[in-house]
């Protein structure tokens, strides 16, 4: 047996399952073998993420079935090992005042799960690990003593309308799968549990539900390569675009710091549906490179944010408090990574956002202005939070309040990709830009990781516009009628 030959992803979801079976009563040899488990699962899926070329052995679960049910292709390659960083990186920068309030089991659990759920490919095994990954925010509010009815129906209709989509065929399935997605990704009016979920539930917990993007994955995996009537595609970028609009629109607004999250996450989650609807290699790409950039620069939004309520209490967006004098690491790394969340130049969602607008734009101007307008309104809604809370009185605590070690230490692992793929954007692009065409082609699966993509992408300078499938077949339509003997300047 080769190194390669290891069953690394299986090893993946493997190692945290191990630690979430296991029963540890104090909380600091919990967060330790958290730590631990969480950080091995990590490595397997980034070893896993670079032997993807190398077929290997068949692993337990491949003998068992006789079919392999976690696979890496051109679109779950990066995604694998992203979700088990963002796991690893949330238990690192769990503070110790907060330790008996965690369940580290239930974060292991989620991270096995979640990390299987982006290796698989099969609709059948992702729609297990779909069901599975609503479980650990369910205990978690049931562990803090909250209301769960909320978040217990919403996901009871997602998962009706998942088996009922997977078990019809024809344009109902595709309208219940829709459906699925639509309720998964928080798009209204099934937002709620959103919102009650970072209100009510541990913030760790929700951020990491909810910062995978889980009902992207589904849409590409289950919606896309089902080849859905039009009216299908167009009722997920309509209703993405609207939830885009209004999620900013009361993000400006939010009096609370959980809700103004909460919404930020909902704006962009449903502008990374808006690129996948439009179906075209530059939307798609654009959506795609999109996906990881909110996920990473969000991920770092929240565990800031969390640091910080682990300082004040729960954050209130009513006043100017003056919190820069006492944390300015914290002050700055809630602006960096909260303008990279709207795509910022130099940041990883600068490329993302231009190439999605422009592929929006070519299709549909009125939608680009709708997309533009949402990321406005999130970059202002950001700003607020920022001045509202570390600019006006300065306030003086009586003890130091400054990052921990930890803290920084996680802030900064999910910096350097946000700046390294903003500063050096081409190899990212070119990837995403490739497993688009995966999806375009219906290839998925069977695209391997590292298959060289023949026609390479560029980062956009302006000039490139999306293919526009209306305009030219009315310039066809027009040939058609002007007869032979007319030659059209440009025609198809």
């Amino acid at each position: 047996m080769t190194f390669a030959s290891i069953p690394w992803l299986e090893l993946a979801v493997a190692a945290p399952l191990a630690g979430a079976v296991a029963r540890v009563r104090d909380p600091r040899a919990a967060a330790r073998w958290c730590l631990a488990l969480s950080g091995a699962g990590l490595v397997c899926a980034v070893i896993a993420c670079a032997t993807a070329d190398d077929p290997g052995t068949a692993g337990p679960l491949a003998r068992l079935f006789g079919r392999p049910v976690f696979v890496l292709d051109a679109l779950s390659a990066p995604l694998v090992p992203l979700v088990a960083l963002l796991h690893f990186l949330t238990a690192l920068a769990t503070g110790r005042t907060k330790l008996a309030r965690v369940s580290f089991a239930w974060l292991l659990a989620g991270q096995a799960v979640r990390v299987g759920t982006f290796a698989c490919a099969a609709p059948g095994d992702l729609a297990v690990f779909l069901l599975l990954g609503v479980v650990p925010p369910y205990f978690d509010l049931r562990r803090r003593g909250r209301a769960t009815r909320a978040y217990a129906v919403h996901m009871g209709v997602f998962a009706a309308l998942l088996l009922g989509g997977l078990g019809a065929s024809g344009t109902l399935a595709a309208a219940l799968l829709m459906g699925a997605v639509l309720v998964r990704s928080g798009t209204v009016p099934a937002h709620v549990w959103v919102t009650d979920l970072f209100e009510n539930g541990s913030f760790g917990a929700a951020l990491l539900a909810v910062t995978p993007l889980v009902g992207m994955y589904a849409a590409v995996r289950l919606v896309l390569p089902a080849a859905p009537p039009a009216w299908v595609l167009e009722g997920i970028g309509l209703a993405s675009l609207v939830t885009a609009l209004y999620a900013a629109g009361l993000a400006v607004v939010q009096t609370d710091a959980r809700r103004f999250f909460a919404y930020l996450f909902l704006g962009h989650a449903a502008l990374v549906l808006v690129g996948m609807e439009l179906h075209t290699a530059i939307s798609l790409t654009g959506a795609l490179a999109l996906w990881g950039s909110v996920a990473v620069s969000l991920a770092g939004f929240g565990l800031t944010l969390r640091a910080l309520e682990a300082r004040f209490g729960r954050l209130e967006l009513t006043e100017y408090r003056g919190l820069y004098a006492a944390s300015p690491a914290l002050a700055v790394c809630f602006l960096l990574t909260g303008l990279a969340c709207v795509g910022f130049p130099g940041t990883s969602g600068f490329v993302a956002t231009e190439l999605l607008v422009d592929g929006v734009v070519g299709a549909s101007p009125v939608v680009g202005f709708g997309v533009v307008l949402a990321g406005a309104l999130n970059g202002i809604a950001i700003m607020r939070a920022y001045l509202l809370q570390f600019t006006g009185a300065r306030y003086v605590p009586g003890v130091a309040l400054g990052m921990t070690s930890r803290e920084r230490a996680a802030v900064l692992a999910l910096a350097l990709p946000i700046f390294g793929v903003g500063l050096f954007p081409q190899p990212y692009i070119a990837s995403r830009h490739h497993a688009a065409k995966s999806v375009l082609t219906g290839r998925g699966p069977e695209t391997p990781a590292g298959t060289p993509d023949p026609v390479g992408i560029r980062p956009p300078q302006g000039s490139h516009r999306a293919p526009r499938p209306k305009r030219d077949r009315r310039r066809a339509e027009r040939h058609r009628r002007s007869g032979p003997s007319t030659s059209t300047p440009g025609g198809t």
